[in-house]
């Protein structure tokens, strides 16, 4: 007895998929081996012009601003639930830095604790987080339980 599909024509178009897929992998890894073939010839470029110069110093750090949609709102959300205490929007901001493996310079600090503060003020108004005054101007926060 053969084995035949129940749906031959959603698997033809299945293979057909993993074909066009499998070949888009194909030549991306083909250009991936010419611009690593070009990166080479320009190192090696460099070289003949200054055999100390360091070419592996131009280190990219993530963009700051690249967050999916929800993504701030988990993190905090999740950090607040982890909490023992009322967290500042400055902690959770300096475990975001840590966690997303960004540069902690005083513009990313200042940007991100915005982003987070907006979610805070967001999440407030959604009755899921609530802000307790703490010592001094600081403001910490919590999970609504």
């Amino acid at each position: 007895m053969e084995n035949k599909p129940e749906r031959p024509n959603t698997v033809a178009g299945l293979l057909e998929k993993r074909a066009q897929l499998a070949g888009i992998i194909k030549f991306h890894r083909a250009e991936l081996r010419k611009v690593i073939c070009d990166l080479d010839h320009i190192d090696a470029t460099i070289r003949m012009f200054d055999a100390k110069a360091d070419i592996n110093r131009v280190a990219r750090y993530p963009t700051k601003h690249r967050a999916t949609k929800g993504q701030a709102s988990v993190f905090v959300l999740r950090m607040l639930k982890a909490a023992d205490r009322p967290l500042t929007s400055l902690e959770i901001v300096q475990a975001q830095i840590k966690a997303r493996g960004l540069k902690a310079d005083e513009e990313t600090i200042v940007l991100m604790r915005k982003r987070v503060g907006a979610t805070l003020t967001a999440q407030q108004s959604l009755g899921f987080v609530r802000s307790i005054p703490m010592e001094g101007r600081y403001k910490g926060w919590e999970l609504v339980r």
